[in-house]
């Protein structure tokens, strides 16, 4: 594989980006623009019912975020020009055709100027309602490749994934592509058109019933759950995105290059546009910003376990120098799959961040809403989920019968403290079963191919530096503690 400059090549060009709100489509944005001021247009693609709804979200929800001072400082007067010329925001919706597109003059425009298609939308929660799931991350990627096969100018569609495609799978697993119908657990007849057909039984049944969207959204997130652990998927975010690969690799067509690229388990920028940068809680930040609040006494997970953690910028990097990789290049006979993450090349373990994180909160304790710093200590490990239900029993289920006993003698207050200690309890279970495997995850994820695109900077670009994504760069002690804690408790909390 042959790369001049990836800057040159990203110049002039028209990019549509979708799920242009998300954290990772947002650097995205950020890095082009920074980089390659040249680039021709940058539609971005914004779930909103019109276009002055869009223009809000994108100017809200994107063009006003902190990630963008680098880039505001440098332009300084002509920041605003060089956003109205060069961002175009596009409400629509990519569960629809033709991404849910209204504006058929909008429409038209795109088709006849889109050089490459970013697909970076779609919902990253666990156990998002199963129809919800289907229609963003599977039928999503439908809707993208057939809108991308209409551009007239189309050399190539970049669409994100996730490493966790490979569900629970121990050792290495690889760069390949999941034919359509294949199984974690091999079990046969896996349909995606009957996965929608089910979801949509089962909407129909509920809202026959007049049942309440709040059941109706508990019953459909259990339907998710429940049909990916049918095929072996633990979650239905990485099953469903699952489907969506399978979706492209049985659509896929010689004149248009597909890149899969698959992250891995994402965390705040590394670099740039500055260090430290994050938006929502991802996974494990979840368990640390617990225990930085002291509502964590334990921590679930084998010590041993292999975290696999990427950089922000590091992703967006790749995608970059990607898309510059497979860019005109026609007749492209397979669908390229690159796995970006850490796991192989510098690996880190759960029990180095759990050293991280008591030590960072230990010198920079959290402050409370009483103004005063949050003490914390040891935790309990629980290195199995046997001992993890063992010590829920223990500490929170016994003491929550007692209340219950309790209530149905004395005031309300006691019905009080049992319903919420209820409530939380149920939350924490739900979680923990959610994560579960990745924090006893005994797999790593191969980087070949990734490898070999970082290789093709080093070898033929003056521009390693700017667009690096090697985890053998990272020390992630010096990360941790300077970087990614600081901006978890700046951005997030």
């Amino acid at each position: 594989m042959e790369l001049g400059s990836v800057i040159q090549v990203l110049e002039n060009k028209t990019i549509l980006v979708t799920g242009a709100t998300g954290f990772l489509a947002k650097i995205f944005v950020e890095k082009i623009l920074r980089v390659q001021p040249n680039v021709k247009k940058l539609y971005l693609l914004v779930r909103a019912a019109d276009a002055k709804s869009a223009s809000q979200r994108l100017q809200n929800e994107v063009i006003a975020k902190d990630l963008f001072r680098v880039l505001r400082e440098k332009l300084g007067a002509n920041w605003n020009s060089f956003i109205s010329e060069k961002v175009t925001s596009v409400p629509g919706d990519i569960t629809l055709e033709n991404l849910g597109v209204k504006d058929s003059n909008l429409v038209e425009e795109m088709w006849r100027e889109v050089d490459i298609v970013v697909n970076v939308a779609a919902t990253t929660n666990f156990d998002d309602r199963y129809d919800v799931s289907l229609s963003l991350n599977t039928m999503g990627a439908k809707h993208v490749f057939n809108f991308a096969k209409k551009c007239a100018k189309i050399i190539m569609l970049l669409h994100v994934s996730t490493a966790y495609v490979s569900g629970e799978r121990a050792g290495l697993n690889l760069e390949k592509p999941f034919y359509m119908g294949e199984t974690i657990n091999g079990t046969l007849g896996l349909d995606i058109e009957m996965e929608k057909k089910i979801a949509a039984e089962k909407l129909s049944e509920l809202r026959g019933k007049e049942t309440t969207e709040a059941e109706i959204t508990l019953t459909m997130k259990d339907l998710g759950i429940e049909r990916a652990r049918k095929y072996g998927w633990p979650n239905t975010y990485v099953f469903t995105k699952a489907m969506g690969e399978m979706l492209l690799g049985e659509m896929k067509e010689n004149e248009m290059p597909i890149v899969i690229l698959r992250p891995t388990i994402i965390t705040s920028t590394y670099k740039e546009p500055f260090p430290g940068w994050i938006e929502g809680l991802r996974t494990v930040d979840s368990l640390i910003v617990g225990y930085g609040k002291g509502k964590l006494t334990f921590f679930p997970g084998d010590l041993e376990c292999v975290l696999d953690l990427i950089p922000a910028d590091m992703v967006v990097n790749s995608m970059v120098v990607a898309m510059a990789a497979h860019a005109n290049k026609p007749n492209c006979r397979e669908m390229m799959i690159y796995q970006v993450g850490s796991s192989v090349s510098n690996p880190i373990k759960l029990e180095y961040i759990k050293d991280y994180s008591q030590s960072y909160f230990k010198k920079h304790p959290w402050i409370g809403r009483d103004g005063k710093p949050i003490k914390v200590g040891q935790v309990t490990l629980l290195t199995s989920m046997a001992t993890f239900h063992k010590y829920m029993a223990i500490r929170y289920l016994l003491p929550l019968k007692g209340l219950r006993a309790v209530n149905t003698t004395f005031c309300h207050y006691f019905h009080g403290m049992y319903v919420d200690l209820h409530r939380k309890i149920k939350f924490v279970m739900r979680m923990i079963e959610l994560y579960q495997p990745y924090l006893f995850f005994k797999g790593v994820y191969d980087d070949t191919n990734t490898e070999k695109l970082q290789m093709t900077v080093k070898e033929s670009s003056v521009e390693t530096k700017v667009f690096y994504f090697d985890p053998k760069i990272i020390n992630w002690e010096d990360y941790f503690m300077s970087i990614h804690l600081p901006g978890v408790v700046k951005y997030i909390c």
